[in-house]
């Protein structure tokens, strides 16, 4: 069977700048991609690389969907290079990927806070709203201030509340260990990427401190595709795994694996659109394991307001993921 490939290439700015640890980020850039079957009906999905992962860019993933033409057989993903992976994920959304029957209704959902003192303003709302379970970037400012903040931070949320700290990659060891000290006293969920994973001997480092510190250790920047995850899982790491469905091929590939080694999995955005959002939602609600809160309170994110997914919310229902429409989506860049 042929189908009908179209792709729209977008870039949409952010609200607000997002700011991590390796600067700010203004806008995303992707494409949406469109395959119709003979019979008129029609699949789509959404390739965003992450330009920090430095994987494969939007240029690529463009000019590949050029070199394929107008019309493709069902084979087309053999056609996509391995590293291109957001690409061959969108392909694969658009085939007909099945994510499989959801085994959950309702899904709980943690808040991201911005950098720096402007968390202190942003959480009480959020608290006030539901959230109980907040993500806060640090590693942007100097860390001794950062550290100071933190407990702040704790005194202004609702008792039982938790805290992940996301580095992005932005300490050296011996800032990670202070870090990690000071966390594993307070109500901290997980440490995300504290060294990145570029540095020297990166892995010995995070498998290091996680055998060194009680506080968990998330993997994000360290598994930007199905690969690494393989091959973080042999070699035994029990940490968290930051999963963000939309940047892998195989997804469905890493998934099983995960499942099959019980693993310690946080569903988590790439601050995709709601096309790629919904795709990588419907695979957290069909997830076999053990469920913490998704990484996915991000929205509202763009300044075009109908590329957001769900409103912000403590938690995310099956009925707002299925109540997306790609084809709006579609049709709102043309």
């Amino acid at each position: 069977m042929d189908f009908r490939l179209d792709f729209r290439r977008y870039r949409l700015e952010f609200r607000h700048p997002v700011r991590t640890s390796r600067g700010a980020w203004t806008a995303r850039e992707g494409l949406f991609v469109r395959l119709e079957r003979p019979d008129g009906t029609v699949g789509y999905g959404e390739a965003a690389p992450v330009p920090l992962f430095g994987r494969e860019t939007v240029g690529e993933a463009e000019a590949l969907c050029r070199s394929l033409g107008d019309r493709v057989g069902e084979q087309v993903l053999a056609q996509v290079p391995g590293n291109l992976s957001t690409l061959r994920n969108a392909l694969g959304c658009a085939l007909g990927g099945a994510a499989g029957a959801p085994r959950h209704r309702s899904l709980g959902v943690a808040a991201l806070l911005p950098s720096g003192r402007a968390a202190l303003e942003d959480a009480p709302p959020k608290a006030d709203a539901g959230f109980r379970t907040f993500k806060w970037k640090v590693g942007v400012g100097a860390a001794d201030d950062e550290r100071a903040m933190l407990d702040d931070l704790i005194g202004a949320l609702p008792p039982g509340s938790r805290v992940r700290l996301d580095a992005n990659g932005a300490w050296d060891r011996k800032t990670a260990e202070r870090w990690l000290g000071c966390a594993s006293e307070r109500p901290v969920e997980f440490v995300e990427q504290p060294v990145a994973p570029e540095s020297k001997g990166a892995d010995d480092t995070l498998l290091g401190l996680a055998a060194d510190y009680p506080v968990p250790i998330a993997l994000d920047e360290s598994i930007a595709d199905e690969g690494d995850i393989v091959r973080w899982l042999g070699l035994g790491w029990r940490g968290y795994f930051i999963v963000k469905p939309s940047l892998m091929g195989d997804v469905q590939g890493a998934l099983g694996k995960l499942a099959a080694a019980h693993a310690r999995v946080v569903f988590s955005s790439a601050l995709e659109t709601a096309m790629g959002a919904q795709a990588a939602l419907r695979l957290a609600f069909a997830w076999p394991g053990k469920m913490s809160a998704l990484g996915f309170g991000v929205w509202p994110l763009f300044a075009d307001s109908r590329f957001d997914g769900p409103g912000a919310a403590p938690f995310i229902r099956i009925e707002d993921v299925d109540r997306i429409n790609p084809e709006d989506l579609w049709n709102a860049l043309s």
